[in-house]
């Protein structure tokens, strides 16, 4: 079939439904991964995502696993944190909204018993169709650790997108995304972060999609920045598309959008993430009116929200899913 020239799609995560965070197994997870599924291909998504249950952990639920998931496992980095780590990273000027070390690298980094393979599989068993797997850029990893081995922040940098390049050679999934929410607001750390994202991208056989914000922690903006002085940094991905926050974002975002590559397709935010407000189609095709005025035409490929969905309630998020589609119809008069 024919495909719309703008799709929609998800960011990553889905509000843990509460029947999971009750009574916790391997088949609730499974079970919860496939209503996720379900839900977005009933609503009529072109490219959803599992929802990323398989990174919840009942002992830490306001974390949805995006740091702690990846570090925990990894060979080389030890999770006790003492006080005197806890010193030495919150001494650390590039961390400033984050006190406390997710870990120590005390070795040469390796994957231990991380194993992106099996949860992939996992949801692809009930993904029913096509559908796009999340992991954390190697730059967000590196800036959450205390390195006690490597002699600097860049070779440690390169050596664990090697161990993230070698978790996504291969998975069973239409679409990888990586997900980068700290350089937004490190600009000047950007020629070696996306260093460190192609050698994941060069090792992903599917389509590739970067998705960057500026961070949600409670409906607040973690990193402050402008998309004007990541223009270079999102020209240097070798990505197929972007996914990038522009629901939150100020409108005059989308003049420095412009001179984005023209190869790279366009994903724009048009849910905002970080309110309850259920946007209406006439606002989400409105958006997508204003976006291709000040971008060009053709240049948008993709909307979707802004960022996951996990601090919302499960009503909400499923509303803003509906909407996006039915906005996005309405704006092509599908």
């Amino acid at each position: 079939m024919n495909q719309p020239r703008i799709l929609t799609t998800t960011v990553g995560s889905y509000p843990v439904p509460d029947w999971l965070a009750a009574l916790p197994s391997e088949q609730a997870r499974l079970d919860a991964t496939r209503v996720v599924f379900d839900f977005q291909r009933q609503a009529g998504i072109d490219l959803p995502t599992d929802g990323e249950l398989y990174r919840f952990d009942i002992n830490h639920p306001d974390t949805n696993g995006m740091i702690e998931y990846f570090i925990r496992p990894m060979g080389g980095i030890r999770t006790q944190v003492g006080r005197s780590d806890h010193e030495a990273f919150a001494a650390k000027s590039s961390m400033k909204f984050r006190r406390k070390a997710a870990g120590v690298i005390e070795g040469p980094l390796s994957e231990g018993s991380l194993n992106l393979l099996a949860d992939c599989e996992l949801a692809a068993s009930v993904a029913g169709g096509p559908f796009k797997f999340t992991v954390t850029s190697p730059y967000m990893l590196a800036r959450t650790l205390l390195d006690n081995h490597y002699p600097d922040f860049e070779t440690m940098l390169m050596a664990l997108a090697d161990v993230i390049a070698d978790q996504v050679a291969d998975l069973p999934c239409d679409c990888i995304q990586v997900d980068e929410a700290n350089i937004p607001g490190n600009p000047a750390d950007a020629p070696m972060a996306a260093r460190a994202i192609n050698r994941v991208l060069a090792k992903i056989k599917g389509r590739r999609a970067v998705h960057l914000c500026f961070g949600n922690y409670g409906g607040q903006t973690i990193q402050a920045g402008h998309w004007a002085t990541l223009v270079e940094f999102l020209n240097a991905l070798t990505v197929d598309h972007l996914v990038l926050e522009l629901a939150h974002r100020p409108v005059e975002d989308l003049d420095a959008l412009k001179n984005v590559d023209a190869k790279i397709s366009m994903g724009l935010g048009v849910i905002d993430i970080k309110v309850n407000h259920i946007e209406t189609p006439d606002q989400i095709a409105k958006k997508m009116e204003l976006i291709e005025q000040r971008i060009g035409p053709g240049r948008l490929g993709w909307v979707h929200p802004d960022c996951g969905f996990w601090m919302l309630k499960r009503s909400i998020a499923d509303r803003k899913i509906a909407n996006l589609v039915k906005g996005r119809d309405k704006y092509l008069g599908l």
